[in-house]
């Protein structure tokens, strides 16, 4: 099994659009520090949200064969950013998720636990470099 990317630059700066085998693309852009103008989201944040979607779609997945009535879900991402020489990586990333429904607590940490510790590909990908936390809110006020 294999993924293919196609990513091309879309301007004379650093902004870039990547687009997947099924047609689907964002845009990617750097820093103004280093020439970017605002047009896209930083590679390093789409390892951020690809860890949230590949997360957030396991514990939908995994709520409703528990049964359990989902009624929207919300994810948000915070990372350490940690300096390595001439590159930085993300040292410990937290995913917190707000989900609302009429939901067991219990069944909540345990489909977070199994997407980030079993499921999600992206968690298992990054863990080696990361340490990948979960936190979460059930029924949070809007």
């Amino acid at each position: 099994m294999s993924t293919n990317i196609s990513i091309k630059r879309i301007d004379d700066h650093v902004n870039f659009e990547a687009v997947n085998s099924r047609g689907k693309s964002i845009f990617m852009d750097g820093t103004d520090k280093i020439g970017g103008k605002g047009n896209g989201v930083s590679p390093m944040e789409t390892l951020l949200m690809g860890l949230a979607g590949c997360s957030g779609i396991d514990v939908v997945l995994i709520l409703k064969k528990m049964k359990q009535q989902i009624d929207d879900i919300q994810m948000d991402v915070s990372a350490e950013i940690e300096k390595m020489g001439d590159y930085k990586r993300y040292s410990t990333i937290n995913v917190h998720f707000n989900i609302w429904g009429d939901i067991k607590e219990k069944k909540v940490e345990k489909a977070i636990k199994m997407s980030i510790e079993k499921y999600c590909s992206v968690a298992k990908t990054l863990e080696k470099a990361s340490d990948i936390t979960s936190t979460y809110t059930l029924n949070p006020e809007k």
